[in-house]
């Protein structure tokens, strides 16, 4: 089955960025409450927490992307309740969970007819590990959607990824969340070797992958690893390390997994693959795409 062609991301907005809105509030609202359970068990201390958050929420400018905003809310918290990464049991049990599955994923891709495009599939659909989109979310939600990945259609155009990762002397994969990252080695496994190399966050913010879960995930045996320097849950690029930035610049492809790289990166002027799982109303107002949908956008 293969994805149906679409305009190139250029054409399917008006150029208009990613920025807060009522909606997104309402979104960081409810992930600040889900996160200080993760980082607070006394309940007046989380109380206290959650005030001092909603407080800031409440004061946030809106024209920053909502994974800036995130990134204030989360620096706060972890400051406030001394973890420095409260979502790392989470993180760590998603990517167990997910290597045991790996397996099995990995030999139906060697089976298909497009491999590549089969292991393109699985890498959007590991983008529901979003505990930031859903705190809640428990394995078997994420992992009956992971299944059922090879006969879910691709919003995009398959063709032009093929394309670009042929034609690209450099590639930068940007990775995502912690249990998604265990997906994405089907995919890093069949682009071009010595052409790649995998992007995770410099700290710990929601369940963003770090480099502890890319080593988990084996990349360094695929791809040299670096990190971006950055603890915003996107890749805000005044906030990475010049190293990073260097490596940013000097790629003749990025490509960037999850809706926070869409959210920060979407006005860039570089070659960018976007790919991700359609999850909330201002990112499917924004890509035109409606919720839920697997989405493989260049530009």
């Amino acid at each position: 089955m293969h994805a149906g062609r679409m305009p190139q991301m250029r054409n399917t907005y008006e150029g208009a960025p990613v920025r807060l809105n009522i909606e997104c509030l309402a979104c960081l609202v409810r992930q600040t409450i889900e996160a200080s359970g993760f980082a607070i068990r006394d309940e007046a201390e989380r109380e206290r927490v959650v005030k001092l958050l909603l407080a800031k929420i409440a004061r946030l400018d809106l024209s920053l992307s909502p994974p800036e905003a995130a990134q204030k809310i989360h620096r706060i918290l972890r400051k406030e309740s001394g973890q420095d990464d409260p979502y790392r049991q989470a993180k760590r049990r998603f990517n167990a969970l997910s290597m045991k599955l790996l397996p099995s994923f990995q030999r139906k891709i060697d089976r298909s007819r497009d491999p590549l495009e089969n292991a393109l599939r699985l890498a959007v659909a590991g983008n529901v590990i979003d505990l930031g989109v859903k705190g809640s979310l428990s394995e078997s939600e994420a992992f009956a959607v992971v299944k059922g990945a090879f006969g879910v259609p691709l919003k995009g155009d398959v063709r032009a990824f093929k394309k670009a990762i042929a034609s690209a002397e450099k590639i930068l994969y940007l990775a995502d969340n912690a249990g998604e990252i265990v997906f994405d080695v089907p995919l890093l496994k069949l682009l071009p070797t010595g052409k790649l190399t995998v992007a995770v966050r410099g700290k710990p913010v929601i369940n963003d992958a770090t480099m502890e879960d890319a080593v988990f995930a084996g990349i360094p045996d695929i791809a040299p690893v670096i990190d971006n320097g950055s603890d915003a849950p996107g890749t805000v690029l005044a906030d990475c390390s010049a190293a990073f930035r260097r490596a940013y610049k000097g790629a003749g492809l990025i490509i960037a997994k999850g809706q926070g790289n869409y959210e920060t990166l979407c006005e860039e002027e570089k070659r960018i693959a976007f790919l991700f799982k359609v999850k909330c109303p201002a990112v499917s107002a924004h890509s035109k795409l409606p919720l839920g949908a697997h989405a493989v956008l260049i530009r």
